[in-house]
């Protein structure tokens, strides 16, 4: 693969919201953070960013005070044997490589040399009946509803697809025969598909009870109704990192009050702020989850996730979150389901 080392190279000055823009449309899905000298003095990936906003910095800093600067490189010169040796140890993704004056003059990318497949399970909850989409769901369970000419399950497993995962199950219940006549055993995807079948609604984590016992490895749950670029494979890797029990896809969302807010101290007027936002962590309807917590849930229990997951916590297990900055929406309205379709199609462009 031909790269382009100058396209993935910024000032380390830049502002994040900007170099987002460049992460997002380099396929290297790093950013190599350059001095005024050429030399390279930090990296940045999507995970740099996540921790940067759980620590309340802005989109509106430079790149420094986002960046990694104890990067592990390698010099020109270096042996390949020993550069994989230390990124598959250091479960690296990439490696820039360097001149001996810190200049950046290639980077090794992991999986031109690992093609592994991903063992793990993805499963889909697609057995909601879609009540705030109708007359759209009427005759045509919510996750078959076509956007840019595909149903929504379908963009799922492909993106999935495009982070190496190839083993999906099906959680279905309302007009549960269109999803499984269309999709069969997934074997025109080239995965394989198993389904679920919910006899009653069991909300968003009930049907994890129907999960097979002998599973060893942790699960990735996506709602139905979802569509993201999320990178699956970097969010199993941080809840592997963080051993943790469950974890859950959060979002930043901000909301505007329509009020000024004033600040006082007791009876004392301090100050007022005219319609701030309110910034808050959301959650995306993508989990993981570990095989161990599944005895929390009772045969033909109706369970949402996020009851499961309090109980998951409250239980003494480990449950963390991943912000993620990726394009996200939930289909869940009809406002949003036209967005998602002037998104996709703009995409395609």
């Amino acid at each position: 693969m031909k790269i382009d080392i100058k396209s993935i190279c910024f000032s380390e000055t830049i502002l994040l919201i900007d170099a987002m823009k460049g992460l997002n449309n380099n396929s290297l899905q790093i950013i190599l953070a350059l001095d005024e000298e050429n030399k390279l003095t930090g990296t940045l990936t999507d995970g740099d960013i996540r921790r940067g906003l759980l620590k309340g910095f802005s989109l509106n800093e430079p790149i420094k005070s986002f960046m990694n600067k104890n990067f592990t490189f390698a010099n020109e010169g270096t042996n390949m044997k020993t550069i994989l040796e230390v990124m598959n140890k250091k479960r690296l993704m990439r490696m820039p490589i360097l001149n001996n004056k810190k200049e950046v003059v290639d980077i090794v990318l992991i999986e031109e040399y690992n093609n592994k497949k991903n063992p793990n399970n993805i499963l889909i909850m697609a057995g909601g009946r879609g009540k705030r989409l109708m007359p759209f769901t009427q005759d045509c369970p919510k996750p078959m509803l076509e956007v840019d000419g595909k149903p929504i399950l379908e963009h799922i497993i492909e993106n999935c697809k495009s982070s190496g995962f190839e083993n999906f199950l099906i959680s279905v219940n309302y007009l549960k025969e269109k999803i499984i006549n269309y999709f069969g055993d997934g074997s025109s995807w080239n995965i394989n598909i198993n389904y679920l079948i919910e006899n009653n609604p069991l909300g968003t984590a009930g049907s994890l009870y129907l999960l097979d016992k002998n599973f060893k490895d942790p699960i990735i749950v996506i709602n139905g109704d979802v569509l993201t670029k999320l990178n699956l494979r970097k969010f199993l890797e941080f809840h592997l990192d963080q051993q943790a029990s469950a974890s859950i896809a959060v979002r930043e969302d901000k909301v505007q009050l329509q009020f000024g807010v004033v600040e006082n101290d007791g009876f004392n007027f301090v100050s007022i702020k005219e319609k701030p936002f309110i910034n808050s962590l959301v959650n995306t309807g993508v989990y993981i989850i570990n095989p161990s917590v599944l005895e929390f849930i009772n045969k033909e229990e109706f369970l949402d996730m996020t009851t499961f997951l309090e109980r998951i916590k409250n239980l003494g297990s480990k449950v963390c979150v991943y912000p993620i900055h990726e394009y996200w929406i939930d289909i869940g309205r009809p406002d949003t389901l036209n967005k998602a379709k002037k998104d996709l199609h703009e995409s395609e462009r």
